[in-house]
């Protein structure tokens, strides 16, 4: 696929992300069905907001990808990770808008998950078999806990993209520079609808900073943020574990750093706090900087942290070995925990004055 025919259907996704995100929008709002209300202990926002932002996601991805297929004659060509990828979001989707209606305990959060991770992995025969050569002697098979591991991951990164899911833009900006440094990097977004699953983002997106006006903003929700973070998830591990696109799985982590290493961050930070890793709360990265700037200004810093953290695991992978890579990984983990400073007490007065 051409650069050009990627930029147009981009804009064909974009186009009908806007349209259903603001169909639904104002179906939601017009009978008062999955809104968001403010609460001002936890929720900062102002005004009742739709969380239909990934059911809008997912429906202009499904439209945009029919034309798609449509117009290029791939009826019955679409690979198999592909179709079972968009087909299991259905479910997906559904499930955890139960959690956006009624809330789900976590272990049945968890639950669900892990049974849509394993649902990918026996229709699709994909999972994590290889770590990579990252000691110098030799490949790292991970045999009989390669099925294990790819649950634990797909797991963690659904649920560390729906923990910083906290300020508008974050949560779908980090997913989608994410997929475009996987896309670009691994060659994955010449060859898939990659492009539509970055346009619906992008739609999504300007109604989430309410650039269309403040009063016709939209959320993702539960269901939209495990959704993007399932694509996430499962593009990063099929681009690093084909052979055909050649990149190392820890280059993976480079690309997922902030929401990787918040949700580390906050899992220890809690349990040593005796509460519940689970549990909502304002100790993110991005409520920390939300003492020191405003909210556009904490989500460019974090976006431009993420760009340029991603382009280093390029830099390292091109320049340097999968052992290197880990061991600057490691080092960068450490000056973010250093900086982030998650043991520190906070309170809700802090943040007040920036939202």
């Amino acid at each position: 696929m051409e650069l050009t025919i990627i930029l147009d259907y981009i804009i064909i996704s974009i186009i009908a992300s806007m349209t259903i995100n603001s169909i639904l929008r104002n179906f939601a709002k017009t009978n008062n069905f999955l809104v968001d209300l403010p609460d001002r202990s936890r929720k900062f926002h102002k005004r009742p907001t739709p969380l239909t932002g990934g059911i809008g996601i997912l429906i202009a991805l499904l439209i945009s990808g029919k034309l798609y297929i449509d117009l290029n004659n791939l009826t019955g060509y679409v690979p198999e990770f592909t179709f079972q990828l968009m087909l299991i979001s259905i479910p997906l989707l559904g499930l955890f808008l139960i959690d956006d209606l009624k809330g789900l305990k976590p272990i049945v959060r968890i639950s669900i998950q892990c049974l849509l991770t394993i649902y990918m992995i026996f229709t699709t025969n994909i999972y994590i078999e290889s770590l990579g050569n990252l000691f110098g002697f030799g490949e790292i098979k991970l045999g009989v806990f390669s099925i294990p591991f790819t649950i634990f991951c797909v797991v963690g990164i659904m649920n560390a993209f729906n923990m910083i899911d906290g300020i508008n833009g974050l949560c779908s900006g980090c997913a989608m520079l994410a997929l475009l440094l996987i896309g670009f990097y691994s060659g994955l977004i010449y060859d898939s609808m990659l492009v539509l699953v970055i346009g619906s983002m992008i739609g999504f997106i300007l109604f989430n900073l309410r650039i269309f006006g403040k009063k016709r903003g939209v959320f993702l929700g539960d269901s939209g943020s495990n959704l993007i973070g399932f694509w996430v998830a499962w593009c990063a591990i099929y681009a690093s574990q084909n052979s055909f696109y050649n990149v190392q799985p820890i280059t993976m982590l480079w690309f997922v750093a902030i929401p990787f290493l918040d949700c580390i961050g906050l899992i220890f930070s809690r349990i040593r706090k005796g509460v519940s890793w689970m549990s909502p709360g304002r100790d993110h990265i991005h409520h920390k900087l939300l003492r020191h700037f405003s909210p556009e200004g904490a989500l460019f810093l974090i976006l431009v942290i993420t760009l340029v953290t991603g382009l280093i695991g390029i830099y390292i992978e091109n320049n340097s070995s999968p052992g290197i890579s880990l061991l600057m990984f490691i080092t960068y983990a450490f000056i973010y925990y250093v900086f982030a400073g998650y043991d520190e007490d906070y309170k809700n007065s802090d943040i007040n004055k920036n939202v």
